[in-house]
């Protein structure tokens, strides 16, 4: 056994031939490549909505009904990604494959649950944009864990 092998052991590839077969198969990996820049853009529509209520104090209901449009994006990205995990993984959360990008969708998803809760309880109308500030600063974090997958599978595909 070589020190390299000891300092840089082999890392696990993304996909076994079986499981990226089952990804290009199934109708799942287009519904997240669908959903995923849909959320994005519901994303970058509401943090204009937000950040113009935290500047102004206007526009209080155009950005609630974005951060709640962008919540039922991430609810129904997360549904389908765990049917899309199912079908190619064998189970519906925490594959080894994605298993840091799940468990960090977990926080995203309780920082939204957060402000929904929020909004619902009438907590003070800044309160519940800076609840969403903080869910979509985690959910750029998530985004960039799964862009890095993405990129990850295209350079083990080219491989």
């Amino acid at each position: 056994m070589s020190s390299e092998t000891l300092t840089h052991p082999p890392s696990r590839r993304l996909y076994t031939p079986e499981e990226r077969a089952r990804r290009d198969a199934t109708v799942w990996t287009t519904v997240q490549g669908v959903l995923a820049p849909l959320q994005f853009l519901a994303f970058l529509i509401s943090v204009v909505l937000v950040a113009r209520f935290m500047l102004s104090g206007s526009g209080y209901e155009a950005a609630t009904i974005s951060i709640v449009v962008k919540t039922g994006f991430l609810f129904v990205i997360m549904i389908t990604g765990a049917i899309w995990e199912k079908v190619v993984f064998g189970q519906y959360l925490f594959a080894p494959a994605f298993f840091w990008e799940d468990v960090f969708s977990f926080a995203v998803i309780a920082l939204h649950a957060a402000y929904v809760w929020a909004l619902l309880a009438g907590l003070p109308h800044a309160e519940q944009m800076w609840i969403a500030l903080a869910a979509y600063a985690a959910y750029v974090i998530n985004a960039g864990q799964f862009l890095l997958k993405l990129r990850a599978a295209r350079l083990e595909g080219d491989a």
